[in-house]
């Protein structure tokens, strides 16, 4: 077992439990019922879809959160990867993806560990659950032995797709914490703000794809606002295809490991 919690929830129900998808395998039954909480368009990641067909690979990096019933309220996803240097790579979320699976395949040992992912159930959102998942996610990486936690932040509290997320990352409140409330998140539970991954998630499609996940024309050349989208996507209208290329922000957690 990763950790416990009784922190209360507006309905009564409790997080009594964290455990692995490796303790639990049994899990993997109801791990795709609880609803998502991205964008339409943010689920057609071919990188990121890669990952989660082959989930069973890394269960011992995915979290569960259980109530006093058993019933799952949150989940959180993390891999291992290997890395040359200090220096986080400009492919983000995706990156950390691609070099976790090469290296499963391949054998090659991993020296880094990152978090892609936290979800809680949307009736328990805004209740400060996601800070005390991080926490577990922390503290299964030390179990793990990995001195850091790394995340590739998505900073959904921007609100302005074509202010640079060079500049967004680093904007501060009067207390200095950060404005954006997930960074806010990660920086309470002892993050420090690395860098911009520029390149975190590239999503690719079709003009009818694209129409399909937003309900958008993308009938003209040049950029479209998306909701959800922290960037522009770039629509090439001659060709019949768009492109969304997402900035995330690099952070990392000591372990104590």
């Amino acid at each position: 077992m990763v950790g416990m919690s009784t922190q209360g929830t507006p309905d009564g129900r409790e997080i009594a439990q964290i455990v692995t998808l490796a303790e639990r395998p049994d899990l993997m039954d109801v791990f795709w019922d609880m609803e998502s909480p991205w964008p339409e368009f943010m689920k057609h990641d071919p990188i990121g879809n890669m990952y989660y067909d082959s989930l069973e690979r890394f269960t011992e990096h995915v979290l569960v959160c259980l109530d006093e019933d058993g019933t799952m309220v949150a989940k959180a996803h993390s891999v291992p990867f290997p890395l040359a240097g200090g220096t986080l790579p400009d492919d983000g979320w995706d990156g950390v993806i691609r070099r976790a699976m090469q290296a499963e395949a391949t054998g090659e040992p991993a020296t880094h560990v990152s978090a892609i992912e936290i979800s809680v159930r949307p009736d328990l959102q805004g209740r400060g659950l996601s800070g005390r998942i991080l926490h577990a996610l922390r503290d299964n990486a030390a179990r793990l032995g990995f001195r850091e936690l790394l995340a590739p932040v998505r900073p959904n509290g921007k609100e302005d797709p074509d202010e640079p997320m060079a500049r967004y990352a680093f904007r501060t409140r009067d207390d200095g914490l950060p404005v954006d409330p997930w960074l806010r998140v990660h920086v309470r539970a002892g993050a420090r703000i690395d860098r911009v991954a520029p390149r975190s998630m590239v999503i690719p499609g079709t003009l009818e794809e694209w129409r399909g996940w937003t309900g958008l024309p993308f009938d003209r050349t040049g950029t479209v606002a998306v909701p959800g989208a922290l960037a522009p996507v770039l629509c090439d209208a001659e060709h019949g295809t768009a492109v969304y290329v997402e900035p995330n922000v690099w952070v990392r957690h000591r372990t104590g490991a």
